[in-house]
């Protein structure tokens, strides 16, 4: 028999004995997903889609994990089983387990590195941990990395053995809500709109080669009104002589090209470019290669789209968001990214579309994430089904006082050293991470007066660092004369509270409308909305009413508007469908109708 045909009977009868140490953890509301999920293989896919290299081999599955007191050595011994990569909380981990400040969650597992990988560098990723990872491989720490939303890597060749197989061990601490780290809805205990902690690995874990000169990070920033496309690739391992070349396809050929030395700005020309929009969610394919003396060292594989997003005094004098050079009116919901069986984490890639498919249906242009950061894949999904994302920093720390009756000027929260040191590296991480990506149009890094501090300074800072995108500096929160919009909440009804003549006037939440549904709740007797009603006809003939409400109001000012929200998230039933999405709640055709009506509003 075929050695090679043998080794993967074997892995197959493996990985099957192995599938049966494992089934999801306790008796709540599932996903129809959480039966499609393969122990021996979760979460397949390529999990960075504006970066591909042919080969790689995925980590998710089972490890041996361990929960121990804060600061002990390696586990002598390990509990069971764990899914990578659900967290430990969630039902589809298989253990679903708390853990706190005071213990550490360990994992464990082994590994082998293809033989065509030989005289290759090894680079082990993460796609994210929350929220403080220590990594081992062989018994070698190679790294740490403190942040819970936004991918780390480590090249661990000089600690790859000849051994068949390399061991790799984890350790994670997060404090969640006892700790001053960012981690948007997570308490120790849930309530309301809070929910249950998050802890540990959950985005895929992965392992690819690369040559000793390689791209590691690409930020692309299309230039609309100059026909061109800026790409920046950070490479490693290359010196002076070498070269950066990019290739920018459209149907496979290739319509134009650039080259720079590597470190540098590569400036491709795209004359007579097709735009992006929601309506039209047109990619270019791009190429970037790494070349040494004329020949491809690395090659990566990715994309982008050539959209504008700006803002503009109309004739009336109001400040308009703009998209691609025309009035665009930002319309979407409150999209939270939590799941039933998963907590952080969806069941499958399909899952993870279908919310983004569901809230183009019901009419919406724009998804606002809130307090939360998604994987690669969930952007990409956005990018090719067309849909505009208000990316929300994930709040943590203190809140400072929210002045009820003086929004502007309102207190701050003083930081620590550590605290606002950390809140910068992550928050610029997120943005690097979803920098490249069409569907990014607003960057948000307060939300209310959630641990909102030096609103100016990381304003000004955000816009610094992204010149090519919005800044909603404080979605609802302590307002200042910053940034690119006024972003107002209240709830239920649409309102204008206020009213900013030199920048865009947002509304960036309202509705709210609950509806339970009793075989679809996370807990039977514990439920909360800021309005609620007993049928899906009540609550469509409310979503209506207030999306009318909202229609008048755009003559008056606004620009842009969130409505709260997609799902139903644990105790919150205000969203159009279930938690565990099995049922859409209102009607989609009534829903539909009216916001397409104020999605269209400026092509009238």
């Amino acid at each position: 028999m075929n050695k090679l045909f043998l080794s993967f009977i074997l892995f197959c009868c493996f990985s099957m004995v192995k599938a049966q140490d494992w089934k999801p953890a306790g008796d709540r509301i599932k996903t129809p997903w959480a039966e499609k999920v393969d122990p021996a293989n979760p979460l397949p896919e390529y999990p960075r889609p504006q970066m591909e290299r042919d080969q790689w081999v995925n980590l998710n599955g089972l490890w041996d994990y361990a929960i121990a007191e804060k600061g002990k050595s390696f586990p002598a011994a390990f509990d069971g089983k764990i899914l990578v990569p659900f967290p430990v909380e969630s039902s589809l981990s298989g253990v679903q387990k708390r853990v706190g400040q005071n213990r550490e969650l360990w994992y464990q597992r082994k590994f082998s590195v293809p033989a065509a990988w030989k005289n290759k560098n090894v680079i082990l990723h993460f796609g994210a941990v929350d929220w403080k990872a220590d990594v081992w491989v062989n018994e070698i720490k190679v790294g740490t990395h403190e942040g819970g939303y936004t991918p780390f890597s480590f090249d661990i060749t000089p600690f790859i053995t000849k051994e068949k197989e390399q061991k790799l061990v984890v350790r994670v601490w997060d404090p969640t809500d006892r700790g001053f780290q960012p981690r948007g809805k997570q308490v120790e205990r849930p309530e309301g709109i809070w929910y249950t902690p998050v802890t540990g690995i959950w985005q895929t874990v992965w392992i690819e080669p690369v040559n000793q000169a390689f791209v590691s990070h690409l930020k692309t920033i299309p230039n609309v009104d100059g026909s061109n496309v800026s790409v920046w690739a950070t490479t490693q391992g290359t010196t002076a002589t070498e070269i950066v070349e990019v290739k920018v396809l459209e149907n496979g050929q290739v319509i134009g090209s650039g080259k720079a030395a590597a470190g540098q700005e590569v400036l491709v020309n795209i004359p007579g470019a097709k735009l992006w929009s929601p309506e039209s969610p047109f990619l270019y394919d791009m190429e970037v290669s790494v070349l040494r003396n004329g020949v491809a060292v690395d090659k990566v594989k990715s994309y982008f789209g050539m959209r504008k997003i700006s803002t503009h005094r109309d004739a009336n004098g109001i400040v308009r968001l703009q998209l691609n050079n025309k009035d665009y009116f930002q319309f979407g919901p409150l999209d939270q990214g939590w799941w039933p069986d998963g907590l952080y984490t969806a069941p499958t890639d399909e899952a993870l579309l279908f919310d983004i498919k569901k809230t183009k249906e019901f009419g919406f242009n724009m998804i606002r994430k809130h307090v939360k950061v998604e994987p690669a894949r969930w952007y990409y999904h956005c990018d090719r089904e067309g849909i505009l994302v208000w990316q929300d920093m994930p709040s943590g720390d203190r809140s400072p006082q929210w002045q009820m009756r003086n929004y502007f000027n309102g207190l701050e929260l003083n930081r620590s050293t550590k605290s606002e040191e950390n809140f910068r590296r992550e928050w610029k991480e997120i943005m690097d991470l979803a920098v490249s990506n069409p569907s990014v149009v607003v960057w948000v890094p307060f939300n209310e007066a959630w641990g909102q501090f030096k609103t100016a300074e990381i304003a000004e800072w955000t816009k610094n660092y992204d010149p090519s995108r919005l800044v909603n500096p404080a979605s609802g929160g302590n307002h200042y004369d910053v940034g690119d919009m006024l972003d107002m909440h209240n709830y239920p009804d649409p309102a204008m509270g206020l009213f900013d003549s030199k920048r865009s006037n947002v509304l960036g939440e309202y509705g709210g409308i609950g509806l339970v549904l009793p075989d679809h709740l996370w807990e039977k007797d514990r439920n909360w909305g800021y309005v609620q009603y007993k049928t899906a006809e009540e609550a469509t003939k409310a979503y209506v009413e207030l999306a009318e409400k909202l229609k008048k109001l755009i003559p008056f000012g606004y620009s842009a508007a969130v409505y709260t929200q997609t799902t139903d998230v644990e105790v919150e039933v205000n969203g159009l469908i279930t938690y565990d999405r099995k049922v859409i709640k209102l009607n989609t055709g009534q829903i539909r109708k009216v916001n397409l009506e104020i999605s269209n509003f400026f092509e009238k």
